[in-house]
């Protein structure tokens, strides 16, 4: 039987992170929570050994990133299709929200090899010897895939300035 208590300790105090790691992977809050869902189940099945890991946080961030990769197959996430468009939420700073959007549907537009380097390089704070752990990948891979989509991102983003730029056209 797992040591319910410390699981529950571990858990709550990373949740919230998890979460918005989670959610940066896949850009959307309800399944990132399906995620950090399958992540907790599979935590709480082999607790005992993950816990005299030396570092945990490492595991469950390499959890996250394979149930993203294993939902990201799965044929019904292929369709998107809706009936109507959702409702704008009100922002206290229309300037921040409209930045926050726009990186996200950059992120949204990377494949998803990159976009997982970027999240955990930059927004999880690895190391690149960490995020190659993580991935199950070599340093190198990591390095080309983050400068690949450092640029494509750079690339991305000037397209959407030109765009809206009236001397563009």
């Amino acid at each position: 039987m797992p040591d319910t208590e410390a699981y529950r300790e571990f858990v709550s105090v990373r949740m919230d992170q998890w979460r918005r790691t989670a959610y940066l992977l896949c850009g959307d809050w309800h399944t990132a929570d399906d995620l950090v869902s399958t992540a907790l189940v599979k935590l709480l099945r082999h607790w005992t050994r993950i816990a005299s890991m030396d570092n945990p946080e490492a595991y469950v961030r390499r959890m996250l990133l394979r149930a993203w990769l294993d939902e990201r197959r799965r044929p019904w996430r292929r369709e998107h299709s809706r009936a109507e468009l959702p409702e704008q939420v009100a922002d206290a700073d229309p300037s921040r929200a409209a930045d926050h959007l726009a990186v996200l549907g950059l992120l949204a537009q990377l494949p998803v090899r990159r976009r997982a380097v970027l999240v955990l390089r930059y927004f999880c704070d690895l190391s690149v010897e960490e995020t190659a752990e993580v991935m199950g990948c070599s340093t190198g891979t990591v390095k080309s895939q983050t400068a690949r989509a450092l640029d494509t991102l750079r690339g991305l983003a000037d397209v959407t300035i030109k765009k809206e730029d009236p001397l563009w056209t």
